[in-house]
This record gives C-alpha cells, structure tokens and sequence, in this order.
C-alpha cells in the first residue's frame, strides 16, 4: 500500500480536530479548533453545523497539506459526538436550525409523557435505551414539530447524527450512518439492520428522512475530487465511545473502559448478543463489521469534564483545568462538602432529566479547595454508582481502562482506584477516540485483516492500584449517598 497514513476526523462536543495516524498507530500531526456552544435557554444546547463542518474541513485541509498531498493518504476515519442532530437541505448539504445537542433537555416533557403511557419497557426492549432526551429520536420529533421551515422542506430534508451529516458534506450527498450511531437513535431495534417502524411511527419521523445504516469499517464512501485535490476513501466510522473501547482493544467479553471527557461514558464488551439491563444502563451497538455486531452495556454520566470547565469559565474558582489536581492536593480530604454534578439533570443509573446540581456541607471552614476536589470526587463517585449497577446486571468489573482529557489528573485517577477498589489503566497515548477510529479506518481499506490485528497500534499503560482505607471509602461513599438522595428527592 502506497498510502500509509490514515485521516482521523474527531467531531467532539467542545472541538472539531483533524489527526494524522500511522498505520503502526503513531500519531504524526494534529490540528484542532474550538465550536462554540449556544445556551439559548436553562436546558438547551446547540451548536452551529455550518461552524462544524468548516472547521472540519479546514483542519483537514491543514492535515493533508502536511501529510503531503491527498495521495499520502490510505482512509479517512471519523469519530463524533453522538447523538447531536443535524437537519439539513439535501440539494445544497447546508443546515436548515441549529443543532440539537445530546445534552439538550428540551424534550424532557415528551420523553415523560411517553412514560406516562407505559411505553419506556417496549422502547427498551427494542432499543436498549431508556427514556430521556439525551437521545435523537425525540430531538428529530421536536424538530419537525416547532421548526415549520424545516418540515418545509419535504423530500429534500434529511436528518443524521454529526458523522452522517460530515460524511454527506464530504462526499457531496451520501446519506449514511454506522450501527453504532444508529443505536443511539431510539428509532433502530438492536437485533434489526433497519429503521424500527414502530419507533418512526411513535416519533412521527418519517423513513425518507433518515440515512442508510451501514458498517463501521469498509467502503463508506470518497470525499469529493475538489476538497482535498484528489479523491479520498472513508472507510472507518463510529460513535466516539465505541471508538474509544476499541481504541482501548476490549474485544473479549467483559473488558471495560472508561472515557472522562465532557461526559463520562463506561462500556463493557458484552458480545454478540444485545444485554438487557434491569437497573437502568443502556444497551448499544459496540460495533458492526460485515454485517455482523457487536455489542456493549453503557453507563452515561451526562458532566464530568465539563463540571471543570464550568468551574473555571463561569464560576471563576479555577483559571486552568490542571489547577484542579494542585487544589485537590492541598487539602487532607473533601471536609464533608459533596458536589452532585447534576447541571444537565443526571444520568445512570438515576435517569433523571430535571435534576439540578448541588454543592452540600459547606461551613466557614470550606475553602475553594475543598469544592473543587468534591468536583473532582464526583467523578470516581458516579462511576461506583455505576459499577453497583454494573455489577447488579451480572457485569462487575475487575479492571478499568480509562482515556479523555480529564485522565491526565494524576490525583483523580487515583481516587477513581480508590472509590473503585480495582485497578485503572492509564494508557501512554489517552487519545483512544481517534486511535479507534484510525484502527476502523485502517481494517476498513485492508491495512489489517481484523480490529484484533489493529490493536498493535495500541501503545502501552500505567496501572493503579486501590491505596484507601475501609473506613474512609465506606463514609465517603455514605457521605455521596446522602448527597445524591437530597438531589434525587428534590
């Protein structure tokens, strides 16, 4: 193969980067730019598609400009936020509103109305998903219910998540979306290929609308002559927490990873038959080649990352996100203060959309410091949470893998051993979203054979071990207990 880098696009809710891989998995170059994030009222998050895709699109030109030209490259692979919708106008690829965000509440009264008519066990049974706005299917229905400019548009309006509506842009109209994205959806049963038409009926979307479900590896298509020079092959493509679990090579049943960027987001390898959860986790496409799927239990924590940039860019008590790890160490313990990070109400297990968040135990002897390890405690709290139901679902973890931008707090990857008791595995290379989608991107244009084969793109880890005492991780967790009833009771 003449070519031997791979492109990866990595759409992420606060930044769009374009990478450059080697196929040995080296990372060789990486260009990045921010998205701005609209908070039109309490509840509701957008971004500026357009924004999305000329930002993309310039951090790719940048990347294959040092790449050397179109020709050097082998694949491109994209990774993204999911379930963020995109309406757009299929004649001219531009969008029609504002994206919706998946961590957009506007929908919380449909989804409870649903509920109120019995219908959360049917749509879990199907989908594997629970309820709550985080998901596109109630967003594309609000959509064509309050946007009559949009439903205007009629046979040339589509929908998609944020790597349907890139690959669209790219190849100038193929209209497709991976396995993975579409089990985010809520309109796709998970032991079916196509769109559920029940599910479409319930949400009044109509089929024609919708994109193609596809492979995460293969021929997905090639990107326009004129915006690269010459013709580049897509052929990798996944949600970012699935890329991340393969880019964290859980392939055998039971692996799990955890991935700390502006959520929270834990998958276990479940195999190749859908689990079902009885406490409130989610069930998903890990992955699907030739046809065949895999799939993954999923825990959601909707903030974590984002709690520190809140902290810092509204609140003011940090002025970078590393001072969190030297104020955490400053002080002996969290003194009774307890941060629940509801502030886009609160995920699993609790699926709770209208929680709010809340800072508990404060007294004159609470300093900043002390707040701002309770927000770094809040993390390893709600994964123990989520281990419990893990656990309680026949999954209990004797390892965790964990990426995203928050792991490279030292003290906070500790605390995750600690509250966990199990040891955590930092890899040297945390990028493992883009790394997974470069390992898709490289099975799909037949530089490996199989996922297994790539993962000797996979650098090394660190491990940590549990250094706590009993009776201090039994009052911490009783002390975050007490805190999450007080949010859950309000």
């Amino acid at each position: 193969m003449a070519a031997q880098l791979i492109l990866v696009i990595d759409e992420g809710t606060t930044s769009t980067r374009a990478m450059l891989f080697g196929i040995d998995g080296k990372l060789r170059g990486s260009q990045q730019e921010e998205l701005q994030q609209y908070y039109p009222a309490t509840g509701l998050v957008e971004h500026d598609a357009a924004e999305i895709w000329t930002k993309t699109l310039l951090c790719c030109q940048k990347m294959i400009e040092q790449a050397g030209g179109a020709e050097k490259i082998a694949a491109i692979g994209i990774t993204n936020q999911r379930e963020t919708i995109v309406a757009w106008d299929k004649r001219s690829g531009e969008p029609l509103c504002k994206a919706i965000v998946w961590q957009d509440r506007r929908t919380a009264d449909m989804c409870n109305a649903l509920k109120a008519k019995d219908l959360e066990p049917t749509i879990q049974s199907k989908t594997g998903l629970l309820l709550d706005p985080y998901f596109s299917g109630s967003k594309i229905s609000w959509i064509l219910q309050n946007k009559p400019e949009v439903a205007a548009v009629g046979d040339n309006l589509a929908f998609g998540t944020i790597e349907s509506y890139l690959i669209y842009r790219l190849t100038g109209g193929h209209h497709i979306t991976d396995a993975t994205n579409a089990s985010r959806t809520m309109l796709m049963a998970l032991d079916r290929t196509d769109w559920d038409d029940e599910l479409l009926a319930l949400f009044d979307i109509p089929r024609k609308t919708l994109p193609a479900i596809v492979d995460c590896a293969g021929d997905l298509g090639k990107t326009c002559k004129e915006l690269f020079g010459a013709p580049i092959k897509i052929c990798g493509s996944a949600g970012d927490q699935q890329a991340a679990t393969i880019g964290q090579a859980c392939f055998s049943e039971g692996e799990t990873k955890a991935t700390f960027g502006t959520g929270a987001f834990i998958l276990t390898n479940s195999g190749v038959k859908p689990p079902h959860s009885k406490n409130r986790l989610l069930s998903t496409v890990l992955y699907q080649l030739n046809g065949q799927r895999i799939y993954a239990l999923e825990g959601s924590v909707f903030v974590a990352g984002s709690l520190i940039q809140w902290l810092r860019d509204k609140i003011g008590l940090i002025k970078y996100a590393g001072e969190s790890e030297e104020l955490a160490r400053s002080v002996k313990d969290n003194g009774g203060v307890y941060l629940v990070p509801a502030l886009s109400g609160i995920g699993a297990p609790y699926w709770k959309a209208d929680a709010t968040a809340t800072i508990s135990g404060l007294n004159f002897s609470t300093t900043k410091a002390h707040i701002i390890r309770a927000a770094l405690e809040a993390m390893a709290y709600q994964c123990h949470d989520l281990k419990t139901a893990f656990s309680a679902d026949g999954t209990d973890w004797q390892n965790l893998r964990i990426d995203g931008g928050m792991v490279a707090n030292d003290w906070m990857v500790q605390d995750l051993s600690d509250i966990l008791n199990i040891p955590v595995e930092r890899p040297d290379f945390i990028e493992t979203t883009a790394l997974g989608a470069a390992m898709l991107a490289a099975v799909g244009c037949g530089a490996y054979e199989t996922l297994q084969d790539a993962s000797v793109m996979i650098a090394g880890f660190e491990t940590y071990h549990p250094a706590i005492e009993a009776t201090q991780h039994s009052a911490r967790i009783a002390g975050w207990k007490k805190a999450v009833d007080g949010v859950l009771a309000s």
